[in-house]
């Protein structure tokens, strides 16, 4: 993909739709600070932020300049009264491949102007603009679980929250060799983006980060309260190979100064090894009491890693990427599968994007994909194939809802995959 989603032009039948209502819709140029501003304050509002500073608002210019930023205008208001970017970041997908994924974040609507189509001329430019490109899928993360369905997007991916009583586990691992050591973000900055980007790699789920996200994982952003207190952890193989490091913020401890929380910011793990020595180092941290996590993987083994299971405690369990599939065969044939089959599948698509019977045929792991007439024996919308897309084994669950008919047991035995997809970051 080359840099044209940045100069497709903005969609007109969206744009068409808002003029109608009074409103303007129109992509931001980089290069226009003052606009650029403007759509930065707005999307901060959006999600309850505080106002940016200087600083912040300079710094957040560079973080969008590979992005293509739209913002709708109601003429006469100062900030935009809606807001969304996107670029095309690469998904990891089943077998390790990358796919090309239009990455769609900041979907604001003003409240003042709620209810004038605003979400639905934004969600909808984006589709309209990553198939024309030939981006064969969609994908973000959301604040709200209830609005994305519309628009084709399944939840394919599910994040978890630990609390785990330091003062009451012990370390039940195996042993950690390897250095564990403090650094800073400056120093460590060049690393950290290698060991993401083989973090990334490594499991289906994932996405390639621009520096800007690779940033906030590393280390605090312009703005952050918790920028001076926020300490770094990098972990060497005995070898001196860099595989993961963990971020973390220390709280608490005015009553009692041996019960401090330790909020884990994100932890990276390129291998086994780094993951285990992590969490161990986490767990054993003097005058801590609790240690908290958030946006780990639904296999997570903290539990398995101390001697008491009940002093690791599950706190959270809910939906995180949701994927769009825009293009059937493109989408199919990129991933690898973990079970040959043949199986025909009927899509439908209420956008039009890819709806159609598709015959599956898998042998050694990959896929071939064509269009049939023959009788279907999964039926299914295109947000349930994109919940199954990535190897979570949502088919049973989805078939008891109605989302699925068909031979679903079929279904889950192709897609599904013996290690579940992960998102471990936001966008």
């Amino acid at each position: 993909m080359t840099e044209t989603h940045l100069t497709a032009p903005v969609d007109e039948r969206s744009k068409g739709a808002l003029a109608d209502s009074g409103l303007r819709l129109s992509l931001v140029d980089p290069a226009d600070a003052a606009a650029l501003d403007a759509w930065i304050i707005a999307d901060f509002r959006g999600f309850h932020g505080r106002r940016p500073t200087e600083e912040v608002l300079e710094e957040a210019r560079g973080n969008f300049g590979g992005r293509r930023t739209t913002a709708v205008y109601d003429d006469g208001v100062s900030t935009p009264v809606g807001t969304v970017n996107s670029w095309v970041a690469p998904l990891t997908v089943p077998g390790g491949a990358a796919l090309e994924a239009w990455a769609i974040s900041s979907v604001t609507v003003a409240p003042t102007h709620r209810r004038r189509g605003i979400a639905t001329a934004l969600l909808g430019a984006e589709l309209r603009t990553a198939h024309a490109l030939g981006v064969p899928a969609a994908i973000l993360t959301v604040s709200e679980s209830t609005i994305y369905g519309r628009w084709g997007f399944g939840p394919a991916t599910f994040a978890t929250g630990w609390s785990i009583d330091a003062k009451r586990v012990r370390w039940a691992g195996a042993p950690t060799p390897g250095r564990l050591s403090f650094t800073t973000p400056e120093e460590y900055r060049e690393t950290g983006y290698a060991v993401l980007a083989e973090t990334m790699a490594s499991r289906a789920g994932e996405i390639g980060l621009e520096p800007y996200l690779a940033d906030r994982l590393i280390g605090p952003l312009k703005g952050d309260e918790d920028g001076d207190r926020r300490l770094l952890v990098r972990y060497d193989s005995p070898e001196g190979r860099p595989e993961g490091f963990v971020s973390y913020v220390v709280r608490g401890g005015e009553e009692d100064f041996s019960r401090h929380v330790v909020e884990v910011g994100y932890l990276a793990a390129a291998t086994d090894a780094a993951l285990t020595a992590l969490w161990r180092f986490l767990l054993e941290l003097d005058l801590v009491a609790e240690v908290k996590a958030w946006t780990r993987g639904v296999d997570e083994p903290v539990q398995l890693l101390v001697q008491d299971i009940r002093g690791a405690r599950l706190t959270s369990v809910q939906d995180h990427l949701w994927v769009r599939i825009l293009d059937v065969p493109a989408t199919l044939t990129s991933r690898r599968y973990e079970s040959d089959g043949d199986l025909v599948l009927e899509v439908t698509d209420e956008l039009g994007f890819a709806g159609g019977r598709y015959r599956v045929i898998v042998e050694d792991g990959e896929a071939r994909v064509e269009s049939t007439a023959d009788a279907p024996d999964v039926t299914l919308p295109v947000e349930s194939l994109g919940s199954v897309y990535l190897g979570h084994d949502l088919a049973r669950g989805l078939a008891l809802a109605g989302r699925i008919h068909g031979d679903a047991d079929a279904l889950d035995r192709l897609f599904r995959t013996a290690v579940p997809p992960r998102l471990s970051t936001w966008f």
